[in-house]
């Protein structure tokens, strides 16, 4: 098959058409170019997916009034600690199983994926069981009203009890997409999110012969529609028609292959809380001017979170093509696929940068239309996004270091730029050197760039190259 598709050329279209429709490749050999599209096409629209659902699941919720609006944001707030730990295992199990199939090492490849899921639904259980049995608490901790905490904490309680499915999501979309099949991951993330967003009305406003749930249907959606998708997982995996596969032997825990995959996920783990981290830090900071600043600083971050997820899906392409090529013994050709890539995100996000520029009022206007909030959303979306090429490169280079196993590098450059720099920064900028929520942004805009420029000095000096695993 590789050797057929060096011979064919493919048109942009034939590219387009593989990615979606899934192709199996090699891609420690077929051209770059076409191999950065086969995985960053199905990577994009899976992101994009994601961002459809959150939009469309709080346009539900919010019909519910303040209350349950603010219930779904508080408990994600928290969720965001379980989702460190979820995405730390991902990027873990990304790693070794690029590099073992990069190797030809498909059995290991397998056993990885198995020892990743074991460890997902073992941790995932050590985390839900205190988020049930606190859920009223945490919620109260968080700040919550009477009514939050005793008539909507089910919302909580089931979204803390079931993240073992989310959990499984994530791990086993990473097994597919490091395996070289990101068409499946997208295919398996977009009709768990359908199913969930067909479920929400029918489940919170009881329509057809559905009950009246209220805010804990907007929870057990989720639970049925990405439940039911990870179900396909398992029935592709078990299937045995793909690279990676489950089979009975793999089923016994494996200390040794556990060990490597919590080695690396530590480092995957500490990156996603120390960008948590500074979220909440720089949100206590813009608060002190006031909830109008804040609640326009939060819509611009969340169009910021929502125009930077193509870029990365295809950062992740980065991560598997450094992975596969490290196994295959072509370093060359694993930081060439990064610097190809890194183009390419800029590229895309070149295009998004003018866009935001010219219509940010639009944007911003589109999700409110209080003119004082409008026009506290604009300065933080327009400064933030003027780094939006930089941020596409380091994105990449971050994505291959991690594909290459080495999650402690980026964690240590995440410290120095959003712990170390980011945070003093803003409260110097904002505060002392009063530029206000100004300072805030400019703050944001220098670490991010400056985060760019240490992954580019690490990524050059190649030690990534010589990481084994």
């Amino acid at each position: 098959m590789a050797n057929n598709d060096r011979n064919r050329r493919h048109t942009l279209r034939d590219n387009l058409l593989d990615a979606i429709k899934g192709s199996d490749q090699d891609y420690t050999v077929i051209p770059l170019r076409r191999a950065i599209i086969l995985l960053s096409v199905p990577m994009v629209l899976e992101m994009i997916m994601e961002s459809v659902f959150a939009i469309v699941d709080i346009f539900f919720v919010s019909r519910l009034g303040a209350d349950a609006v603010a219930t779904v944001g508080l408990t994600e707030t928290v969720n965001t600690i379980f989702y460190a730990f979820g995405f730390g295992i991902s990027t873990a199990t990304a790693s070794l199983i690029a590099r073992r199939v990069g190797e030809k090492r498909i059995e290991m490849a397998s056993l990885t994926a198995v020892q990743s899921i074991i460890t997902g639904v073992i941790l995932s259980f050590l985390l839900a069981i205190p988020g049930v049995a606190f859920a009223r608490d945490i919620l109260s901790l968080m700040g919550a009203n009477d009514t939050i905490v005793n008539e909507l904490s089910i919302y909580t309680s089931v979204t803390f009890g079931t993240n073992t499915v989310i959990m499984l999501l994530f791990i086993i979309n990473s097994v597919f997409r490091s395996s070289g099949d990101a068409a499946t991951a997208m295919k398996v993330l977009w009709l768990g999110n359908i199913l969930n967003i067909i479920l929400d009305p029918c489940l919170i406003f009881g329509l057809g012969p559905f009950p009246e749930m209220g805010i804990a249907g907007a929870a057990l959606a989720t639970v049925i529609g990405r439940g039911i998708a990870v179900i396909w997982q398992f029935f592709i995996l078990f299937g045995g028609n793909r690279r990676v596969v489950i089979k009975r032997e793999y089923l016994m825990p494996d200390l040794s292959v556990i060990s490597s995959l919590l080695k690396i996920a530590a480092g995957g783990i500490g990156q996603n809380l120390i960008a948590t981290i500074s979220w909440i830090g720089l949100v206590r900071i813009i608060s002190v001017f006031g909830s109008v600043v804040l609640a326009g600083y939060t819509i611009a971050i969340r169009i910021v979170n929502f125009v930077l997820l193509p870029a990365w899906g295809i950062s992740n392409a980065s991560s598997t093509l450094a992975g596969q090529n490290l196994g295959a013994g072509k370093p060359e050709r694993a930081e060439s696929a990064a610097w190809k890539t890194g183009l390419v995100n800029m590229s895309l996000m070149a295009v998004i940068t003018i866009l935001i520029w010219v219509f940010s009022d639009a944007i911003i206007g589109f999700f409110v239309n209080e003119n004082e909030i409008v026009n506290a959303g604009i300065p933080p979306l327009v400064i933030i996004s003027s780094g939006f090429i930089f941020y596409a490169l380091g994105m990449v280079f971050l994505g291959a270091i991690n594909g290459a196993g080495d999650t402690m590098t980026p964690t240590k450059i995440y410290i120095l730029s959003y712990i170390l720099i980011e945070i003093p920064l803003a409260w110097i900028l904002a505060i002392p050197l009063d530029m206000k929520q100004n300072g805030v942004y400019f703050a944001i805009l220098f670490s991010e760039t400056l985060l760019t420029i240490i992954s580019w000095i690490v990524f050059k000096k190649g030690k990534w190259k010589l990481k084994k695993i």
